[in-house]
């Protein structure tokens, strides 16, 4: 989730703003171009990987809780917990669910994370733990084979949401009021109808994001037009607003948003294929999503992750199979800072910053 609870007001707080500032001038400080080899920030900021012993795994699923704890959910129905910073990966998989693909992953703490499997009719499923991954719950199962879950996202603790792809031409939207136990699909009245060939990528978790008590943002791709649909009230009512990322091809679009607050956000994405190129594969808004305008310079390839730094008011990172991306305008010009492969990034309100990917890669941003 896009960050549970808030920092404490007075020292603490100033202590962590100023520890947001100087990372991201350390990232900025070792920023490198896109053609360097190894990783860029051996004179300061870098990723330092972390052995997940799942090599045949790969992790679109990844919820950061602080600098010990993370979660990660991906292929073969895997499900991974670290309580000591990666030292160690303890595999907390639901019983069963090997043959799902987790790509969504969404933890309150250690102990209490909500999964998400996605695919056509009952492969698309939630899961919640409340005991660290001992024991889980299946609290939804998809029973209509036209719809298709994308990505999960809470507002706080109780509050959250699931998207589908469109279903009879508007996307559908499922809820819960009790922390992911239960959830009811959403009337569709106020859904704006979906684009031709319209639909959310589930590349990294992030097509879905919210920020405060009631904002959440839907990132799509496939149409005519990538876009992005707001919701001011927990996902009742939407509004679309079109991109400057390319779309118009089922490979096209915005695979993932990130938002600092209720008003500023980015969007990454462009052409998943490695063959393709991917222009103006970033955009920023500054007015809560209604209007969208391309990065001054953007990401050099297809990137389907985002998280901004916590505490600073212009630095996020971009993912994606080809590497690593820092910007420190609040996303109008992006540089790379790390060549390798990841699928999603998530930063937690410690400061700490992890990413996950193909062949069971996992690793938290070190200085």
């Amino acid at each position: 989730m896009r960050r549970l609870g808030s920092t404490r007001r007075g020292g603490r707080s100033g202590r962590l703003v100023a520890a947001g500032v100087a990372c991201a001038a350390a990232l900025a400080a070792v920023a490198v171009p896109a053609a360097a080899a190894g990783p860029p920030g051996h004179r300061g900021v870098h990723w330092e990987a972390k052995d997940s012993g799942t090599p045949q795994v790969r992790f679109r699923g990844l919820s950061a809780v602080d600098r010990d704890t993370a979660w990660l959910a991906g292929t073969q129905g895997t499900v991974l917990r670290t309580a000591d910073g990666g030292t160690s990966w303890r595999n907390v998989s639901p019983p069963g669910a090997g043959g799902l693909q987790f790509r969504d992953v969404e933890a309150f703490d250690a102990r209490r994370a909500v999964v998400l499997a996605i695919g056509e009719g009952e492969d698309s499923r939630v899961y919640r733990t409340d005991d660290g991954g001992a024991t889980w719950t299946e609290s939804f199962r998809n029973t209509d084979p036209k719809a298709f879950y994308d990505c999960m996202a809470f507002f706080d603790r109780r509050h959250g949401l699931a998207m589908s792809d469109p279903v009879d031409g508007r996307f559908r939207i499922l809820s819960t009021r009790d922390g992911g136990r239960s959830w009811r699909v959403l009337p569709a009245a106020g859904m704006p109808a979906a684009l031709d060939g319209e639909a959310g990528f589930a590349a990294s978790g992030q097509c879905l994001v919210t920020s405060g008590p009631k904002d959440v943002w839907l990132a799509t791709g496939g149409g005519a037009h990538a876009r992005v649909l707001h919701s001011a009230d927990r996902g009742l009512n939407w509004t679309a607003a079109e991109t400057p990322v390319p779309a118009g091809d089922p490979a096209r679009g915005v695979f993932a948003l990130a938002f600092r607050d209720r008003t500023h956000g980015l969007a990454v994405g462009g052409d998943y294929r490695p063959d393709q190129p991917s222009p103006r594969a970033a955009a920023v808004t500054a007015d809560g999503g209604r209007t969208w305008r391309p990065a001054a310079t953007p990401p050099p390839a297809y990137r389907s992750g985002a998280a901004w730094l916590p505490h600073s008011r212009g630095a996020a990172l971009a993912v994606g199979p080809g590497g690593t991306d820092l910007t420190t305008d609040g996303g109008r010009t992006w540089r790379t800072v790390d060549t390798g492969s990841y699928d999603t990034v998530d930063c937690a309100p410690d400061l700490s910053c992890w990413a996950s990917g193909e062949q069971g890669r996992v690793a938290r941003l070190e200085r």
